[in-house]
C-alpha cells in the first residue's frame, strides 16, 4: 500500500521523467493539481423535469464524466455527461444529459442545477432517446458561436450530432454531422468521437481553417478526417476507393493497441496539428504497463498543411490511470478519457473522464 507521501513522490518523479522525454511539439507534460480532483462528481439530489417522460428524474445521480471545456468571459466552462438512474446497471443503459459548470480557477466548479442539453420532443428524439446525448467536444467559431459535437445514442445506433449555441445554455440541434454527405451514403454509418481543429488566439481556442476549410478528426477503431465550410455540415475525406481515409491506426504493444479514438478539439501550432487522442489497450499484445482494456491518452502531430500526414506520435501515454478515482468506477479497467482542452492563465487545462464515473483535470504550462 502506497503512503500519501510515497505516492506523491512517485507521481512527481514520473512527471519529471516524462518532462525530459517530452518533444517540443507536444502539449505537456501534464500534472495533477495537488488538490481539487475529481472536479465534478455525481449529485443524487439533482432533479430535472424530463420533457419526454413528463416526470422529475435524478439526472446526474449515477455518473458524471467525459467533459468538454471552453473559456468564456474569463472563466472555464465544462459541459459534462451525466447519467441518471434509469435502465439496467450496465454501461450504455442509462440516459445521458449534459450539465454545465463554471470555474474562476479551472479547478473549483459551480454547477447549474439542471442539464442544459438533453433529449427532448424535437427532430432528434429518435436518434437520442432513450440513450441520450453523450461525450461532448466543443469549439468556438470566429463569430463567438459555440459548436458542439456529441454522440447521439438511442440504444440501437449512434452518430455524431452537431449543435450550436450563443451562450452555452440555449442550443440548436442540427442533426448528424454526415447526414447529407456523399448523397446520403453515410446516413446509416455508426460513428462517434469528433474533434474540430482549432488554433490559439490570445487566450481562446478558435476553430481554424486550413486550405479554406474546417477540419475534423473523428472516429474510434481508426481516426478519420472530415471537412466543412460552415462547421455544421461535414464531409468525410475519402481515399481512392471511396472509403474514409485512416489518419491514425492501432499499434501493437502500445497503449493504443486495440484502437485510437479522437480526444478533445485539436490545436494547430507552428509545429503542426497536435492531436490529443485516447487509446484503448489490448488484452493481448498491448502495453504491459497498462491493464487490459484500459484507456490512456496520447498525442500525435500532423502536418499543418496536410492534416492526413502523420509526422510524429508519442510512444508512451501522456496521461494514464494512476489514481484510485481513475482506476475504480463504472469502467472497471480504468480510464483517463481526454475530451476537454482549454488555455487558461498561461496553462493548458485538460479535462477527462475517470473510469466512466467522474471528471478530473490535469494542467501543463505553455512553455
Amino acid at each position: 500500500m502506497w503512503s500519501k507521501i510515497g505516492l506523491s513522490t512517485a507521481l512527481l518523479c514520473a512527471a519529471a521523467l516524462h518532462a525530459q522525454d517530452t518533444a517540443k511539439w507536444e502539449i505537456g507534460p501534464f500534472t495533477r493539481p495537488s488538490q481539487g480532483n475529481p472536479v465534478i462528481s455525481p449529485r443524487p439530489q439533482s432533479t430535472f423535469a424530463d420533457p419526454i417522460l413528463k416526470t422529475p428524474v435524478h439526472w446526474e445521480t449515477l455518473h458524471t464524466f467525459n467533459p468538454a471545456a471552453v473559456v468564456r468571459n474569463g472563466k472555464v466552462y465544462v459541459l459534462y455527461r451525466a447519467e441518471d438512474d434509469s435502465g439496467t446497471m450496465q454501461i450504455g443503459d442509462h440516459t445521458s444529459r449534459l450539465g454545465l459548470a463554471e470555474s474562476p480557477d479551472g479547478i473549483h466548479f459551480t454547477r447549474i442545477a439542471e442539464p442544459v442539453f438533453y433529449p427532448a420532443e424535437d427532430a432528434q428524439k429518435s436518434r437520442e432517446w432513450p440513450g441520450g446525448v453523450e461525450d461532448p467536444r466543443i469549439v468556438e467559431a470566429t463569430d463567438g458561436t459555440y459548436v458542439l459535437t456529441y454522440t447521439q445514442w438511442n440504444r440501437t445506433t449512434y452518430s455524431v450530432g452537431i449543435a450550436t449555441s450563443p451562450d452555452l445554455t440555449h442550443w440548436t440541434k442540427h442533426g448528424p454531422a454526415f447526414e447529407n454527405a456523399a448523397n446520403g451514403r453515410y446516413a446509416n454509418l455508426k460513428y462517434k468521437s469528433a474533434g474540430i481543429v482549432t488554433h490559439l488566439i490570445k487566450d481562446r481556442l478558435i476553430a481554424a481553417k486550413i486550405d479554406g476549410k474546417y477540419w475534423m478528426y473523428w472516429g474510434e477503431g481508426a481516426i478519420h478526417l472530415a471537412t466543412s465550410s460552415d462547421l455544421i455540415h461535414w464531409n468525410p475525406v475519402e481515399n481512392a476507393d471511396g472509403n474514409p481515409i485512416e489518419a491514425l491506426r492501432p499499434r501493437p504493444n502500445h497503449f493504443d493497441s486495440t484502437f485510437p479514438e479522437t480526444g478533445p478539439p485539436l490545436v494547430l501550432t507552428s509545429a503542426g496539428i497536435v492531436v490529443l487522442y485516447n487509446g484503448k489497450n489490448a488484452v493481448n499484445n498491448g502495453d504491459p504497463n497498462l491493464g487490459p482494456n484500459a484507456y490512456a491518452a496520447g498525442e500525435a502531430l500532423f502536418d499543418g498543411n496536410n492534416p492526413a500526414h502523420l509526422l510524429q506520435q508519442t510512444e508512451q501515454p501522456v496521461l494514464k490511470p494512476v489514481m484510485p478515482y481513475e482506476k475504480t468506477g463504472q469502467y472497471a479497467a480504468g480510464t483517463t478519457f481526454a475530451e476537454g482542452l482549454v488555455y487558461f492563465r498561461a496553462h493548458w487545462f485538460l479535462y477527462y473522464g475517470c473510469a466512466d464515473s467522474l471528471v478530473a483535470v490535469v494542467t501543463a504550462p505553455n512553455d
